[in-house]
């Protein structure tokens, strides 16, 4: 379960310190009463005490810091579900909405989607001059055409591939099929 790791550090330090205050107080009340030598009292307090407290303390401190880590990870991976929400369900999307809306700036965006692409869980493309994602049918970006200007590139390529033509960045999946075409540049190019 994510999050736990702190809630487990916490409570192994918490544990660490009352066993080590338990063990001060029994061996301390019997070097008080005359029943412990100092030098027992001091080697019990160590030995039964302090070592238990720093084995416990530093697995709780281990654990806390490895349970933040998951959590900001955590939180990285659900900003990328929403990022890859949001574009899927409108279709399309200017950058500036998703920088307002998910609250990240464009480098955080840019490499969100970058990593969605390498993962396999996007296809589209993006028109930096514009810079409006856009989300289409694996399909249909899967082809040699680019689907912003409609010019024809040589192969259809895997992953993060650049229409020649326009400059939109087009992300097409690894499954994609690979066909070859006689290059055409578009008939017009899109207005900027």
């Amino acid at each position: 379960m994510i999050g736990s790791g702190k809630t487990i550090g916490i409570i192994l330090i918490v544990a660490g310190l009352v066993v080590c205050g338990v063990v001060s107080l029994f061996i301390g009340s019997g070097a008080a009463t005359g029943q412990t030598t100092p030098a027992g009292a001091i080697l019990g307090i160590g030995a039964f005490g302090i070592i238990p407290l720093l084995l416990l303390a530093g697995v709780g401190i281990f654990m806390f810091i490895r349970g933040s880590a998951e959590e900001q990870d955590l939180a990285v991976v659900r900003q990328k579900e929403r990022l890859l929400g949001l574009i899927q369900t409108q279709g399309k999307v200017t950058l500036s909405s998703i920088m307002v809306e998910q609250n990240l700036s464009r480098d955080q965006v840019q490499n969100y989607i970058y990593e969605l692409v390498q993962q396999g869980l996007f296809t589209g493309y993006i028109d930096w001059k514009t810079t409006t994602f856009y989300s289409q049918d694996a399909s249909r970006v899967g082809s040699n055409k680019c689907p912003n200007c409609g010019g024809v590139r040589e192969i259809v390529g895997k992953g993060i591939v650049k229409c020649p033509y326009c400059g939109v960045e087009l992300f097409i999946p690894p499954d994609a099929p690979q066909t070859t075409a006689t290059p055409q540049p578009p008939q017009t190019l899109p207005s900027a």
